[in-house]
């Protein structure tokens, strides 16, 4: 479908990289249909903020970004809120909101030129668009499902989860897991690679059930075998968000014999008192989960794992906070991400309140915060006089800054190495100095 007249828009993507994925295909659809994306949002006929609806700091911004953008709207704009939030709080959305003129769900945002030719056939009313659908409903319209972004993209290998985490809204937001198939990823990484991809990212809520769904069994471990058989041409694979206890022996061969894969787990655990763990319905077997990494370091020793923490959760106490410090001093992550609970309305967790104090969370989560500092620091110091390959996503003053296997894009580390390597390319480069969270390196030629 395409527009009744040539029109602009502009596109902000809030939270994380499984919304950007969302809002790159968004824009794909638009460019198709005769759009051009505009990086402000003065000019564009088209206003859309693609919303995080995951924690209510998140449901925050989203809300200010939309009133932003409704009290500077002119005449003629339309200003449509796509994404989590307005999948689950729709009429607040509308609500809060004044100006808004229409909403799309996180399943149909492929019907975004429909919307908008809606839009303009009956302006002054805002229009939902959120039927459901049983399909990720994607594959029909021949999108990449992928955010690229410089030399890496991130590859969107199913959408939905079916954990049912006491703190968390995402299944009522995106429903139950949806996986794609197999051979759609494999074109699109096809693609990807096609146009000079380097870095390949699979993300999912949760990317170890991938294949559930389908009736397969270990399904990311054979996705990962038809993806290097398939896609030689990409010389890095990285995989975020893998749940704890669905880490499988055959995951773990195949990342330690296929070369593409890197050495790099994001396992989120959350907690680490068996106590907090049940009360969030997440794994609580603790000796499982230190088998796993116990497996996982054994069978590639220089592996960087990555894990995200709450503290705060209702019924956390200090001791089961100290059991949380003890097990991060314990395992010696590479990198770790914490926030603070926040008490989510439609979460099984909502009936239990939100008894900590928010002054005793943010005590916690700096002590937490403090502590991954000096492992951090040690992981680091290690790599002194070491080589390593770096991904070199940009020049600065003399400096070039890049990636190496241990580190994901925007939530980890950078390598800065001395001069100027080109952009876009993998270089092998020698570590000098170690930081808190960064590595500095010069060129090995």
């Amino acid at each position: 479908m395409k527009p009744i007249k040539k029109e602009t828009f502009y596109l902000l993507s809030l939270g994380c990289s499984k919304n950007l994925v969302d809002s790159d295909s968004i824009a794909h659809l638009l460019t198709q249909g005769g759009f051009k994306g505009l990086e402000k949002p003065d000019h564009a006929e088209v206003l859309i903020v693609n919303t995080c609806g995951f924690i209510k700091p998140a449901s925050d911004e989203s809300i200010a970004e939309l009133r932003n953008l409704a009290k500077q709207k002119k005449k003629g704009q339309l200003l449509i809120a796509a994404g989590c939030l307005t999948q689950r709080y729709r009429e607040l959305v509308a609500k809060q909101v004044p100006g808004l003129d229409g909403i799309i769900g996180t399943r149909r945002w492929m019907d975004i030129l429909e919307l908008i030719q809606d839009l303009r056939k009956t302006p002054n009313k805002v229009r939902y668009h959120l039927p459901e659908t049983t399909t990720i409903g994607t594959d029909e319209h021949g999108i990449l499902r992928a955010a690229i972004q410089g030399s890496n993209a991130y590859l969107k290998i199913a959408d939905g989860c079916r954990r049912a985490c006491a703190y968390c809204a995402i299944p009522m937001i995106k429903g139950t897991q949806i996986s794609r198939p197999i051979i759609t990823i494999i074109q699109e990484a096809k693609q990807l690679s096609e146009i000079g991809i380097k870095e390949l990212i699979l993300i999912a809520q949760d990317t170890t059930d991938y294949g559930s769904d389908f009736g397969i069994k270990d399904g990311l471990a054979n996705l990962l075998e038809a993806l290097t058989n398939e896609v030689p041409q990409i010389p890095w694979i990285r995989i975020l968000y893998a749940f704890p206890g669905v880490v499988t022996d055959h995951l773990i061969e195949v990342m330690k014999t296929r070369s593409q894969i890197l050495p790099y787990l994001d396992i989120p655990l959350q907690h680490a008192d068996p106590m907090i763990l049940k009360s969030m319905r997440r794994p609580s077997n603790m000796q499982s989960v230190r088998k796993t990494i116990n497996k996982l370091r054994a069978a590639m020793p220089d592996i960087a794992i990555r894990t995200t923490f709450i503290v705060g959760y209702p019924g956390e106490t200090e001791i089961e906070f100290q059991t949380l410090l003890d097990f991060i001093q314990e395992i010696q992550f590479d990198h770790v991400g914490a926030f603070t609970y926040f008490h989510e309305k439609g979460t099984t967790a909502e009936k239990l309140g939100d008894p900590v104090p928010e002054e005793i969370k943010q005590q916690r989560l700096e002590r937490l915060m403090n502590l991954q500092q000096d492992i951090s620091l040690q992981k680091n110091q290690k790599w002194v006089g070491k080589q390593l390959s770096i991904l070199v996503e940009g020049y600065n003053e003399g400096i070039s800054i890049g990636r190496s296997f241990r580190d994901a894009p925007e939530i980890d580390g950078m390598v800065f190495v001395e001069g100027e390597l080109s952009i876009g390319e993998i270089h092998d480069v020698k570590i000098t100095d170690a930081l808190v969270h960064d590595l500095v390196a010069r060129p090995l030629n």
